[in-house]
């Protein structure tokens, strides 16, 4: 019931339009999403800078419908590349293949994400590829196997999500390619015959493979909240003598700042995901459709995040 009440209602533009000019709405929803404009996103990345954070910018939008769209979101993500570069932010950028049009052409989607890695390659700056829903797995490690990683090498990494059942077999074929690798437990509302549906599963592959990935990988990228998870990475790093500068965690905009802090305090490199755009309301009901526990995730990091606050 709530999966098909958010999927409505992230089509209901007069919702949006509604959403938009709320004044408490909007301020939920910029904890979450850094601002429509690109200006607002650098600035929002400046102040995480300040904590000693880096970030990876993500302009929203995918699955676009048409070349030009595909076309226009290719010139926004070199776009954000430029700016990186002229604001001197510590910043990476993430990219979705959709949204350079792999729902229309898989050649098309493999030009635009050349042109940006190529600029990319030009101001010696990383690229991340966005993992989607499973229907695209195969075709964006396809793309990332042929047309990217042979190219540029460690300049573009991808995502893998453990919820999935093949995940432990393309961790190890990343890892045999020397892929980097930002490892997360996927959001997607999947069919039990390709996803884990136990949690527990979930987070096991998640454990099994951040250390394969501290043993093998090529700066390993860690996203989670989970502070299980989180202490199973840190002990299992520390008993194997892998200092923590050889990987990062990585954490949402807007959660768990209290954990972001403390473990940059540790001494872990944190990178926190920003996203941004004018599609921010869709965005964020699409994320709650494929997951509604999401919902009470949220509520539950602010409560806590709050409670800390107030000792």
């Amino acid at each position: 019931m709530l999966r098909s009440t958010f999927l409505w209602l992230s089509k209901q533009r007069r919702v949006f339009e509604f959403v938009k000019r709320n004044g408490l709405a909007r301020k939920v929803a910029s904890r979450f999403v850094a601002g429509e404009t690109l200006d607002q996103a650098v600035a929002a990345v400046q102040e995480i800078n300040r904590r000693d954070i880096t970030a990876s910018l993500d302009q929203l939008g995918e699955s676009v419908t048409s070349r030009d769209e595909a076309s226009r979101s290719c010139d926004a993500a070199i776009a954000i590349l430029d700016r990186i570069h002229a604001t001197g932010i510590r910043a990476n950028l993430s990219m979705k293949l959709t949204q350079m049009g792999l729902d229309l052409d898989g050649a098309l989607a493999a030009q635009n994400a050349t042109r940006i890695l190529e600029r990319a390659r030009e101001l010696d700056t990383f690229v991340r590829v966005d993992m989607e829903a499973s229907e695209y797995v195969q075709r964006t490690l396809d793309l990332f196997r042929s047309d990217l990683h042979p190219v540029f090498g460690e300049l573009v990494g991808v995502v893998i999500q453990t919820m999935l059942r093949r995940t432990e077999q393309d961790i190890d074929d990343l890892l045999a390619m020397g892929a980097r690798i930002r490892l997360v437990k996927g959001a997607y509302k999947e069919p039990a015959s390709v996803a884990f549906p136990d949690k527990r599963d979930v987070d096991a592959v998640f454990a099994r493979c951040s250390e394969q990935m501290l043993e093998r990988g090529n700066y390993p990228a860690f996203a989670t909240h989970d502070g299980a998870l989180i202490d199973h990475i840190k002990e299992y790093a520390r008993a194997k003598g892998i200092e923590p500068a050889r990987f990062e965690f990585q954490m949402l905009y807007g959660v768990r700042r209290d954990l972001q802090d403390q473990l940059r305090q540790e001494g872990y490199n944190v990178r926190v995901y920003v996203p941004f755009g004018t599609e921010w309301y869709p965005y964020l009901m699409r994320r709650l459709a494929e997951r509604p526990a999401n919902v009470w995730f949220i509520v539950g990091n602010i409560l806590r995040e709050t409670g800390r606050r107030r000792r």
